[in-house]
């Protein structure tokens, strides 16, 4: 059964702001865009903002 009750999606921010040349935060992974947009975004917005977050760091790892 499905929960009416939404949970709230939280910031990956981790307090270590810095964006690299591209405007990804070398904290969370996340595009300037993303971080600005973040409280306006819906549950489905901030779930593909992780997921792009997440490749993100990827690539900052890799680097």
């Amino acid at each position: 059964m499905k929960s009416s009750v939404s949970q709230k999606i939280e910031s990956p921010c981790i307090r270590n702001c810095c964006l690299d040349k591209q405007d990804v935060c070398v904290g969370c992974g996340r595009s300037l865009s993303d971080i600005m947009n973040w409280q306006a975004f819906s549950d489905e917005d901030k779930l593909a903002a992780l997921s792009r977050a997440d490749i993100n760091r990827q690539k900052l790892c890799k680097n």
